[in-house]
C-alpha cells in the first residue's frame, strides 16, 4: 500500500515561525477604551476583549494573538493607531 502524500505535505504556514502580538500596559488610556480597541481590530466578543484587558491591566502585557509575521504587523500597526503600546515578537 502506498502512503497518501497529500497528509504527509505541510501547509507553508505550519512551517513558517509565529509571531506573537503583545499589548502593553500604559498609564494613558482608560480600561473600557482598551476593551473597545479590541473588539474593533480582532471582532472579538465584549467577554474576551476584557479578558485580554484585565491581563494588560493587572499583568502588565497579554499576548492577543499568535500570526505569520504580515498579519502580526498589521495588528500591531491597528492597535498603535489607536495609541495602545502594542510590539510583536517571534515565538520560540
Amino acid at each position: 500500500m502506498v502512503p497518501d502524500r497529500t497528509t504527509e505535505k505541510k501547509d507553508k504556514s505550519d512551517l513558517e515561525p509565529g509571531y506573537l502580538v503583545i499589548c502593553w500596559n500604559d498609564p494613558v488610556n482608560f480600561m473600557d477604551y482598551v476593551t473597545h480597541v479590541f473588539q474593533q481590530v480582532f471582532g472579538w466578543n465584549r467577554k474576551k476583549a476584557e479578558f485580554h484587558m484585565l491581563q494588560v491591566h493587572e499583568q502588565g502585557k497579554s499576548v492577543l494573538t499568535r500570526e505569520r509575521m504580515e498579519k502580526a504587523e498589521h495588528y500591531v500597526h491597528q492597535l498603535q493607531k489607536y495609541t495602545l503600546h502594542a510590539t510583536m515578537e517571534r515565538d520560540q
